[in-house]
């Protein structure tokens, strides 16, 4: 069978280095792909927000399956245009991927499903927006309804910077369209962690626990970003909260959107905030986290391939999740400035040390080619990840593979993992 991965990004790669496991596969393309992905799939030219180009490509290639990484392409009705042309493809359809596209939409799934999450108000008029700041008090949360390539969150400490956040959004117009509207909602504090599982919009089978790292720098300082690094699996998320999520967030999630006609079928990814062992939800994603996709595939023994097809055929019922024991970190190396602006073209030097690392894989993110050097191409650039028998010994995999990697202006957290150590 030949296989099409949507996106570009270490998720990708990272699927693409699973894809190419499953013996039901004999070629693999990724388009738009990087330039690191070449031992595993071929690259195609194609953006993953040109679906025409992408169904047409499936169509003249013969693809038996097409996966879709970011999301965007869910957005935008990519399955819907897929299935209406005959093709099979692993993912949510444009309705069910409002679960992200939406925050307001997410939001009110929750209130009628019960599910836990902060207290929130939606707001179209920027000077109500921040009436209704003053009058609640900070701190508080203020995001951008729709998409924003994760960074349209902004926890504030105080009202000055709720009602900095409410400008940038609704008056700069920082993310376009994706913020007509805003949620305002209470601070929730605690600990991170991703819960993802994958549905047939039925059954939800949970994978492998993770933690995410969304802001720049150390000690979860600085501006939210895409994510720095992941490791898996997370001790916070005991086996009481893992039931807890299923029985209180994730199956509900799923039966909420089939009552109103909506069935979900793909990857359901719950951010969870988790305090005194209460979980509530920070956001749903309707799609494999990036980079926390990274070192869950790092531990999934099952062949990807028959867990998407048995998703996408009704049958997951019938499948259980096999995972190696051993922890998995990731660790991410980006351009200096992000999730500002940075340069890009500068040249990467130390890959191959890296990869001669036992126990680890470098997967790729924003690269490219130039006068047959890797260069930099993006903010997130590498997501270096490694496992052990222990975190520390995985953790520790990790960094030694770092430092051998280097370019100019480098920037990485040295503390990816910590929490899990102090647990």
């Amino acid at each position: 069978m030949k296989v099409l991965i949507v996106g570009s990004g270490g998720r990708e790669h990272a699927l693409a280095w699973k894809i190419a496991q499953s013996t039901s596969v004999e070629q693999i393309f990724c388009a738009p792909g990087n330039a690191g992905m070449g031992a595993h799939a071929t690259c195609v030219d194609i953006e993953s927000s040109d679906i025409d180009a992408l169904r047409d490509f499936a169509h003249t290639h013969d693809v038996g399956l097409t996966v879709v990484g970011p999301e965007l392409p869910l957005t935008l009705g990519i399955v819907d245009v897929f299935e209406d042309a005959g093709l099979r493809i692993f993912g949510p359809s444009k309705s069910a991927a409002r679960l992200e596209g939406s925050k307001i939409f997410a939001k009110n799934i929750m209130r009628d499903a019960g599910i836990p999450t902060a207290d929130y108000a939606v707001f179209g008029d920027p000077g109500q927006a921040k009436q209704y700041i003053y009058k609640r008090k900070a701190p508080l949360v203020v995001k951008a309804d729709g998409l924003a390539a994760g960074k349209g969150v902004f926890p504030c400490r105080s009202i000055t910077e709720a009602e900095a956040a409410v400008d940038r959004i609704m008056v700069q117009r920082e993310f376009g369209d994706a913020g007509n509207e805003i949620v305002v909602e209470d601070f929730l504090e605690g600990e991170e962690a991703s819960f993802i599982g994958v549905t047939d919009g039925t059954s939800v089978l949970a994978l492998p626990s993770s933690q995410d790292h969304k802001p720049v720098f150390d000690g979860d300082t600085g501006p939210n970003t895409g994510g720095m690094g992941a490791y898996s699996p997370a001790p916070v998320i005991t086996p009481e909260i893992h039931e807890y999520t299923m029985n209180t967030i994730m199956i509900p999630a799923v039966t909420a959107l089939a009552a109103k006609g909506i069935p979900y079928k793909g990857f359901l990814y719950a951010g969870l905030m988790i305090k005194d062992n209460q979980p509530h939800v920070l956001e749903f994603n309707v799609r494999f986290g990036d980079p926390e996709t990274q070192p869950i595939l790092f531990r999934l023994e099952n062949d990807l391939i028959d867990l998407l097809n048995a998703s996408i055929d009704g049958r997951l019922s019938d499948v259980t999740v096999s995972c190696n024991p051993r922890p998995s970190v990731c660790i991410v190396m980006a351009s200096g400035g992000y999730p500002g602006s940075y340069t890009t073209g500068l040249p990467i030097q130390g890959l191959d040390a890296a990869a001669g690392i036992q126990n680890t894989c470098v997967f790729h993110a924003g690269t490219a080619q130039k006068d047959g050097a890797m260069v930099t191409n993006g903010g997130r650039v590498l997501g270096v990840t490694s496992r052990g028998d222990t975190i520390k010994e995985a953790i520790d995999t990790a960094y030694r593979a770092v430092d051998t990697i280097h370019w100019p202006d480098v920037h990485y957290r040295k503390d990816i993992g910590r929490k899990a150590l102090d647990r």
